[in-house]
């Protein structure tokens, strides 16, 4: 493994991420000088800002204050361990895995897990052992969580929905593509390597569809509790509906490419209803396409003068030669599916 993949993230946070980290840092230093003026340095107001400032406001609200709270825990443990043993080296060994194993015990995420433990070191290496300091460590860890919220909704949390869209536009551009290579393929005959590249880059589909689930997951959690997540609701509900459509016509993509290979004869072609069924697919491919750009409209596009689907009546099927109908009878259950997912959204 390369060092630098060890130490660097794939992409950058937001710069605003970064902004609003280092905003609520200081803010929480300097107000808690001014309130609480007499004592050390309020690092654990800084630390619980540092901490509650996450990328959304529901992360805010959950793993941060959770993490605010292993900040509490690790203070209230070292000042009970300082002031029955002292501060001595053994104690703050002691304290440290008396605050991994309490951890443990209550099963704390790895975050709030460590943060008891830093805590309870950071405490004792102060050399604090009355009940004084740890009640005024509690207090401080509370400002420092409050201003680290108080920071992230004035400074405009963001919608993620942005990096959602683009996921899905390339899930539907890819799930359209492949059901028009399985029409140019079922137009001509095709060799071992075109049809063995043929499922390669049907298999696109699945990593793509991780990737837009993934995405719209996080613009999902950008939304909870979110003061602007009211105008972004029709949208969002417009792009889960159209991830699900996407989903299972693509499930219906990968079955046919998969079909026509494992039944594949370079006769096939010839087959009279084989041209309808490429045709069709070639018709659900623009239907696709049609259905992403009316759930998710882009301002800056050309406006779609033609938003009537292209989807037919019913084939009319004759018997095919030999064996061909398993193929052409799993083509058109298949083509019948993807035809039920558009047609029932676009009438």
């Amino acid at each position: 493994m390369r060092l630098s993949a060890a130490v660097r993230a794939s992409k950058r946070d937001p710069l605003l991420q970064t902004v609003k980290t280092a905003v609520a840092t200081i803010l929480a230093w300097w107000v808690t000088e001014l309130l609480i003026p007499d004592g050390p340095p309020p690092v654990f107001a800084a630390i619980a800002a540092m901490l509650v400032v996450q990328p959304s406001i529901n992360q805010s609200l959950t793993k941060g204050i959770e993490r605010s709270a292993g900040v509490v825990a690790g203070v209230v443990l070292a000042t009970g361990l300082g002031m029955a043993f002292g501060t001595a080296a053994w104690v703050v060994l002691l304290a440290v895995t008396a605050a991994l194993v309490l951890a443990w015990g209550l099963r704390l995420t790895t975050g709030s897990a460590n943060q008891v433990a830093i805590s309870a070191l950071l405490v004792l290496a102060m050399g604090a052992s009355t009940p004084d300091y740890a009640y005024v460590r509690v207090i401080e860890t509370g400002i420092g969580a409050l201003l680290g919220v108080m920071v992230h909704l004035a400074l405009v949390p963001p919608v993620a929905l942005a990096p959602a869209r683009s996921a899905m536009e390339l899930l539907g551009v890819e799930t359209a593509e492949a059901m028009e290579r399985l029409a140019d393929a079922l137009s001509a005959p095709k060799t071992r390597p075109g049809r063995l590249l043929l499922i390669a880059d049907a298999r696109r589909l699945i990593p793509l569809l991780e990737e837009a689930t993934e995405a719209l997951d996080d613009a999902e959690d950008s939304l909870h509790l979110n003061p602007r997540a009211g105008r972004y609701k029709d949208d969002f509900a417009a792009m889960r509906e159209s991830l699900e459509i996407l989903r299972k016509i693509g499930v219906q993509a990968r079955g046919m490419t998969r079909a026509f290979v494992d039944h594949y004869d370079d006769k096939v072609c010839e087959e009279p209803i084989v041209a309808g069924i490429a045709e069709e697919l070639l018709r659900a491919a623009h239907d696709t396409r049609l259905r992403l750009r009316l759930a998710m409209p882009d301002p800056g596009s050309e406006h779609l003068e033609d938003t009537a689907p292209q989807l037919t009546a019913p084939i009319d099927v004759s018997a095919p030669t030999g064996r061909r109908w398993i193929l052409i009878g799993s083509l058109m259950e298949d083509l019948r599916r993807i035809r039920h997912e558009l047609g029932a959204q676009s009438g």
